[in-house]
Formats: structure tokens, C-alpha cells, sequence
């Protein structure tokens, strides 16, 4: 773990391989998982638990084993690197810088698809503000799209049933199968 310091400096690494099946794309760290150097590290993010409750994981992993996912044909980046106490206090060129510099990370590793955690920063980063949560008609860096809402905790209109609900209808259009046991296809 790193030194438990404020996190503001800090740069979270990315969790990416070549053609992997889906990378999510969170808006930017936050501070505690810059500091811990680990996607997710907050205790409220709900993103742990999405991912299994919706079968991408066969169990719910720990931030800290979050290079597990490469093995599943899944990994994790940001739109924007630099870590905030909230993304409300990114820069609307900030979040556009980061649409294009993410572009180029996702072209260079070639992806399937790419999962965008939150379509207000979709919206902010990619110049699209008619932009709703699921599919999209377009791709990023060769890539398909799909906006899943944000998976924090302060994301109130999204209950942990209702998130994992969207997570599995990208796993299901990815053709991944569910690995969790939770769910059959049926739901959707």
C-alpha cells in the first residue's frame, strides 16, 4: 500500500492489457483510491459489488485485487488521471482533454468495448449531451461504447439492484457469460 497521504499528487495506475472484452471507464480517481493505488478504494464506491451482482466477477473482489479482472478479459482506467475529493471539480477542458487522451489509451489497446461509469462525464468528455445510459451510436478510439451509470455512492438514483441491472445488460451484450451464479439471463 502506498504512503496514506492525501492522494492529490498520487497517480493511480491503470489496469489494462491488449484486447481485453470491456474497460471501465471511471471520470477521474478519488483521492482515497489515488492514495491506497487502487481503482475503487473508497469504502462507499459501489463498483466492487456491481461488478459481481451483474456476473462479470465469480466473486466480489477487494480494490486491491483489481489486476484479477485482466484475467477475465476486463480492466480499469479514467477519463481524467487526476485524482479529486469529487469530479464536480474537474474543468469542463479538463474532462475534454481526458475524452481525447482516453481515445488514444483505448486505440492503443484495443478493447472491445468501453464502459463509461457515468453519463455526465460522458456527456462533459465527449462533446455529447444528448447522451443516454446504455448503447451508443458511436466509438471511442475503435471501440464500442456503452455508458453504465456512475457507481458511486452519492449516486442515489442507481440502488445497488438497479446498478448491477445496467452492469449485467453491457455483460450481456459483451456475450460474456455470467460468472457470478447470481443471475440467469432471463432478468433483463
Amino acid at each position: 500500500m502506498r504512503d496514506p497521504g492525501s492522494g492529490a499528487d498520487a497517480v493511480l495506475p491503470d489496469v489494462l492489457a491488449e484486447g481485453l472484452r470491456v474497460v471501465f471507464a471511471g471520470i477521474n480517481p478519488g483521492l482515497t483510491s489515488a492514495a491506497a493505488g487502487h481503482s475503487f478504494h473508497t469504502p462507499g464506491n459501489r463498483f466492487w459489488p456491481a461488478l459481481h451482482r451483474s456476473g462479470f466477477t465469480p466473486r466480489r473482489l477487494r480494490a486491491e485485487e483489481e489486476r484479477l479482472l485482466l484475467g477475465w478479459g476486463l480492466g480499469i482506467t479514467s477519463i481524467v488521471r487526476r485524482p479529486t475529493a469529487r469530479a464536480a471539480q474537474l474543468s469542463r477542458a479538463e474532462l475534454a482533454d481526458g475524452g481525447r487522451d482516453l481515445a488514444e489509451r483505448i486505440r492503443e489497446i484495443g478493447p472491445e468495448w468501453l464502459a463509461v461509469l457515468g453519463v455526465t462525464g460522458y456527456r462533459a468528455a465527449f462533446g455529447a449531451p444528448a447522451a443516454q445510459l446504455g448503447p451508443q451510436p458511436t466509438t471511442i478510439g475503435g471501440a464500442r461504447v456503452w455508458i453504465v451509470p456512475n457507481p458511486s455512492g452519492l449516486n442515489a438514483h442507481f440502488p445497488p439492484e438497479a446498478l448491477a441491472i445496467e452492469f449485467a445488460r453491457l455483460r450481456v451484450a459483451a456475450g460474456i457469460p455470467d460468472r457470478s451464479g447470481l443471475l440467469g439471463e432471463s432478468f433483463l
